[in-house]
């Protein structure tokens, strides 16, 4: 299932080979405008700038709503201006893997719908969310479907990455499929805690404050697995250097996430640049992860087929 035409030797690498590296450099440049879109998102949210916008999709019935245009009208257009841009990008990724689909992995052009059809009720949500008047439950959906979306998108990536495993990775795939799993968990969590301003209302008058200790504590599930992908990569012999690397990415990112955190709850998200940082910080932690977890079931694979080609 992650098998590239790439890892495979002895094989001629013509039309399958330039059509891969074009899918997987426009799947990486969509992931990286995902990330750039969450992060805005979040910029949005914590400006109070989610309504600047009252109507939708226009803006204050324009497309560029130039009279009324401020900090937060901006940041509200502009979210929706990269998401409009996504959701094409995404219609295109599907349309070309199934265009080309005898040159990719047979699973690939589905992925590549599913992560359209993410994309359309993604959209749907975000309509949600001004008709709605930002109402906790949809805007947590419409994080947790960005994300799930953002996840897709790298597994289809790393999945058709050049990548000659060494065979090592043993258990390792499965400790980073549930440190993501709990990762992304962790994240919803903290998308509860924001739509619904917990901290504020919590430290304020007592109000919300089991949401936001949820969130407090269920740092530790993810953390501790985590540093388990970490640890056992370290102690994992002749372990390829790009898990290694990602391994150590992870650990780093996880560090940064929890001072970012401890950082925000002391200042009561007084500092918006934080909070939008710890975001964007969990959310490339979450990829660092898929990422690593892919590569690690191809390590695996290839290893297995190593094997059953010496006996």
């Amino acid at each position: 299932m992650t098998e590239s035409i790439l890892d495979r030797p002895n094989v001629s690498v013509g039309e399958p080979y330039r059509v891969q590296d074009r899918v997987r450099r426009f799947v990486w440049k969509i992931c990286i405008a995902t990330l750039i879109l969450m992060a805005i998102g979040s910029a949005t949210r914590v400006m109070n700038a989610g309504l600047a916008c009252p109507d939708w999709p226009l803006c204050y019935g324009k497309l560029v709503p130039t009279q009324q245009m401020n900090l937060q009208v901006f940041l509200e257009w502009f979210h929706r201006l990269d998401a409009a841009l996504i959701g094409i990008s995404a219609i295109a990724l599907a349309g070309l893997s199934w265009w080309h689909r005898s040159s990719l992995p047979n699973w690939i052009p589905w992925a590549a719908t599913f992560a359209l059809g993410l994309i359309v009720f993604q959209g749907v949500l975000g309509g949600l969310t001004v008709t709605e008047l930002l109402r906790f439950d949809i805007v947590t959906a419409h994080l947790g479907t960005a994300l799930l979306f953002f996840t897709t998108l790298l597994v289809i990536g790393t999945a058709i990455t050049p990548y000659q495993g060494t065979g090592t990775a043993g258990k390792l795939p499965w400790f980073g499929l549930v440190a993501a799993v709990l990762v992304y968990l962790q994240s919803l969590l903290g998308a509860l805690v924001a739509s619904q301003w917990a901290l504020h209302q919590c430290l304020a008058g007592q109000a919300l404050c089991t949401v936001m200790y949820s969130h407090i504590g269920g740092v530790i599930p993810p953390t501790l697995c985590t540093l388990a992908v970490v640890f056992l990569s370290w102690r994992t012999p002749a372990l390829h250097p790009a898990l290694r690397q990602l391994a150590n990415l992870s650990g780093g990112l996880l560090l940064l996430q929890v001072v970012l955190g401890v950082a925000t709850f002391r200042l009561h998200l007084q500092v918006e640049p934080l909070t939008v940082a710890h975001q964007a910080v969990g959310a490339t932690l979450l990829g660092s992860l898929v990422a690593f977890t892919v590569l690690a079931l191809r390590d695996t694979a290839q290893g297995e087929s190593m094997v059953l080609s010496n006996k």
